[in-house]
């Protein structure tokens, strides 16, 4: 019996890395936004922060997971798409860029409370090999079998 219990502890307390967010999972917590001299800085995800974009930092959902974000104070919300780890202060569940922060109205504050929901993943999307080859010449037309 002990011997199951330990097994049981192990596996609970270890921390796995997820792989996917689950589609609606709410966090509550307090938000923050970036500070203006990170603005053209590298994120975790290799993209540079732009303070106009709708792009957050989140301590454990996957790159390009889509959130809302609800200030929990006025009901204003904004949907942004993680690519950064943080918020690195203790307290905090997520930094918005400033455009998001603006546009839930916690700019003056610097800090708010609010609710996190995963509402999608961003997905890249490849054009077709047809498109690919298609010819840039407006003087070449192919037949239409050929596409």
């Amino acid at each position: 019996m002990s011997i199951i219990v330990t097994i049981m502890l192990m596996f609970t307390s270890m921390k796995m890395k997820p792989t996917e967010a689950h589609s609606s999972l709410i966090q509550k917590g307090k938000a923050s936004f970036y500070s203006k001299r990170l603005h053209g800085k590298k994120t975790t995800s290799g993209e540079r922060y732009l303070s106009d974009q709708l792009t957050a930092a989140h301590p454990s959902l996957p790159m390009n997971t889509l959130v809302e974000v609800t200030n929990l104070e006025n009901n204003q919300s904004v949907v942004v798409r993680i690519n950064d780890r943080g918020p690195h202060r203790k307290g905090r569940i997520i930094d918005l860029t400033y455009r998001a922060a603006k546009t839930i109205g916690m700019v003056s504050t610097g800090i708010a409370n609010v609710a996190v929901r995963v509402v999608g993943q961003k997905r890249t999307m490849s054009l077709p090999a047809v498109v690919a080859l298609a010819p840039t010449d407006p003087e070449v037309v192919l037949p239409a079998d050929n596409i």
